[in-house]
């Protein structure tokens, strides 16, 4: 079989399986219903070093040749894992210097996964070690169709370590970037409470400080961490091109994660995946917005734009010259959806059963949102250890599960691939959301909730989004929103004044253009590069509580008041003009939203205030709106249309009935609605 064997004209489907857990009779069976069911991929060994190496140089290879073989005879292709995220037992305690260390300063001891330290030069040398010992080993067997690295970089807050081998390397990265300790200290501020430094030996992690933390040594050291996992992964990438070629190379990403740099990190992919987990995502990530009225209704489904959004964000990690995956008939464009939850997770505060159909409807949606391939975690629920609480597609006596039946009835050829076609770009950068959450200046604000804000607003307009970095190439788009790009260097603001001369029209949300490229802010004022652009400068900025509130009176195709929360900012006008104005509190009469050209900025945290906003520059940007109902999401996709209702009853809409959580797929030249012509 090679790569050519497998189309990617239509939606496929795989699952994460794991032979080392089973008796050795276990893959076969395995392999032949998993082909009964309609899979095409199944992913292994992320996590079996300690099977694959159990002592030092001695490698038993039987157990994972015997698997590959089983799942190659019933013509299923394998996805193999590089198992760094595992390092055994007998390597940890021979190199104890391997471990990290937490925010606390405290090592990070052996017994669960993910305890290395990116920066750590003898763990990078068993990782190189591993990879070419599994890719020596596999590289070229036929039933391999391409690798991931490690597992899930960042989880369970390990994508720093502020000890050890980092806190060692940390001095070296910023001599690299500064040549200087007074241009160091000078970058950093460092004149500020005497924290200037004489000697490269004396910069440490920005941990137990007395008080906050310097944001600049704050925004530095994550950047040095993102730099680590960007090494960490090169050199196993760089080993898999050598022996495995032809084959592709992915890692699988995680739910809002933030601890490094995922555009810089996914360079030299071929495309990129992520792990999809929608009811302990709305669990553990939802943000303040989505108060427990909405916790309830979507307890049993995860709420449809914290899922999209990531979606959106994995399909625009890789784009143009950067996505390496080329031949569409052999192998994927991706995304992949490589870990989608097909049954109750087990390590959220709360797991409830998924509801009936919620296993298809994220299939679908995945579809729809750019994913060429869907892969179930896990195929056999885990009879052992920390996972036996969470579902598999069997239960744990080997019988189908609920989610089974549901990928069963799936028609994959209902759903070809193809482009997304968005013509809305939102835009986002792990720089602005790092300094911005070390002083978000007002409890229950943070990056991510001004961006998922602005995201949902969009989706409940019916809009499809491409969620971009903020360096990204804008042409094309006729909608921009950048909702916390708090970091704009000169370059960033030429490229966005580029899009809007070019026609498209920008949407910036509060805190736009704070800081500079350092961390510190404009010494002219907010909006820096950006001020002729914009036409305003920052006057105010006001952090309610969560018992104020702060009104907003609008005018004009704005007309209507309108109520916001946690933050609200206002600006001295220089060639813009007002379309809204605060009214009341400190606040009274000064400029809320405001506009200059193409260019609209909204001050005030309002999710009203922000649809309102988005629906008319969107109508005048000749984008079509559909507003939809709670619950009722539309996406399109190579020519189709689905629509999902996400709610726990039927929902009537346009004159169809949607049954409780349920999709249906049409096409769109009959799909109406579409154009946005139809009322909601």
């Amino acid at each position: 079989m090679t790569q050519a064997d497998v189309s990617f004209s239509h939606l496929l489907l795989g699952t994460c399986d794991y032979p080392e857990h089973v008796p050795q009779d276990r893959p076969p069976v395995y392999a032949r219903m998993q082909r009964e069911l309609g899979l095409s991929f199944v992913r292994l060994a992320e996590f079996a070093w300690s099977r694959l190496e159990p002592l030092p140089g001695t490698f038993e290879w039987g157990w994972l040749d015997d698997a590959v073989e089983a799942y190659h005879a019933e013509g299923l292709r394998v996805v193999l894992c590089t198992p760094t995220p595992t390092p055994p037992a007998w390597l940890i305690r021979a190199h104890p210097e391997i471990l990290a260390f937490d925010d606390q300063g405290r090592v990070r001891e052996f017994g669960s996964r993910r305890h290395y330290d990116f920066a750590s030069p003898v763990f990078r040398e068993h990782s190189r070690r591993i990879t070419r010992a599994i890719a020596e080993r596999y590289g070229q067997h036929p039933a391999v169709a391409g690798w991931q690295t490690d597992n899930e970089f960042g989880c369970h807050a390990t994508s720093r370590s502020y000890g050890g081998a980092s806190a060692a390397r940390f001095p070296e990265w910023l001599r690299e970037k500064y040549g200087t300790l007074d241009a160091l200290n000078a970058a950093w501020g460092n004149v500020f409470w005497s924290m200037e430094y004489t000697d490269w030996a004396q910069v440490r992690p920005p941990i137990l400080t007395v008080t906050e933390v310097n944001p600049s040594h704050v925004l530095d050291y994550n950047r040095f961490a993102s730099d680590m996992i960007r090494e960490f992964q090169a050199e196993q990438v760089e080993l898999l091109r050598e022996l495995s070629p032809g084959r592709f190379v992915t890692h699988n990403f995680m739910i809002f994660e933030s601890g490094f740099d995922h555009y810089d990190v996914a360079r030299g992919l071929d495309f990129v995946t992520w792990d999809n987990y929608p009811t302990g995502m709305l669990e553990l990530f939802a943000p303040p917005g989505i108060g427990e009225d909405l916790r309830t209704r979507y307890a049993r489904t995860g709420h449809p734009d914290l899922v999209g959004f990531n979606h959106d964000l994995y399909r625009g990690l890789l784009s143009g010259g950067e996505r390496l995956g080329r031949d569409g008939a052999g192998t994927p464009d991706g995304p992949w959806v490589m870990e989608q939850q097909c049954g109750q997770v087990n390590w959220a505060p709360y797991n409830p059963m998924p509801a009936d159909g919620a296993v298809a409807l994220w299939t679908a949606q995945a579809w729809a949102h750019g994913a060429d391939v869907v892969s179930y975690f896990r195929w056999r629920a885990a009879t052992m250890a920390q996972e036996v609480m969470h579902s598999g597609l069997l239960r744990h006596d080997e019988t189908p599960d609920r989610g089974f039946a549901e990928v069963a009835a799936l028609d994959q050829t209902a759903f070809p691939v193809g482009p997304v076609p968005a013509r809305v770009a939102l835009l986002h950068d792990y720089e602005s959301l790092w300094i911005y959450d070390q002083q978000p200046h007002a409890q229950g604000l943070n990056y991510w909730t001004q961006t998922v804000t602005y995201y949902m607003a969009l989706r409940r307009l019916g809009i499809d989004v491409d969620v971009i970095h903020a360096d990204a190439d804008l042409s094309g788009y006729a909608v921009v929103v950048a909702p916390a790009i708090t970091l704009v260097s000169a370059g960033r603001a030429a490229r966005w004044t580029d899009a809007v001369n070019a026609g498209a029209q920008l949407v910036c949300g509060p805190r736009t253009a704070f800081r500079t490229p350092g961390g510190e802010t404009w010494s002219d004022g907010q909006f820096g590069p950006l001020s002729e652009l914009v036409g305003a400068r920052l006057l105010q900025y006001d952090s309610l509580r969560p018992t104020l509130r702060q009104t907003v009176s609008g005018a004009g195709d704005l007309s209507g008041t309108f109520e916001a929360s946690t933050w609200a900012e206002s600006y001295r006008l220089s060639g813009a003009q007002a379309l809204a104005h605060y009214r009341g509190g400190p606040l009274d009469g000064q400029a809320a939203v405001i506009r200059r050209g193409n260019v609209t900025v909204i001050g005030a945290h309002s999710d009203a205030l922000i649809g309102a906003v988005l629906e008319g520059v969107l109508g005048e940007a000749g984008v079509p709106v559909l507003p939809v109902p709670e619950g009722v999401r539309v996406s399109r996709r190579a020519g189709q249309l689905l629509v999902q209702n996400w709610n726990p009853e039927p929902v009537e809409w346009n004159g169809t009935t949607l049954p409780p959580v349920s999709f249906v797929v049409r096409p769109v030249e009959a799909g109406q609605p579409l154009e946005g012509e139809q009322d909601a």
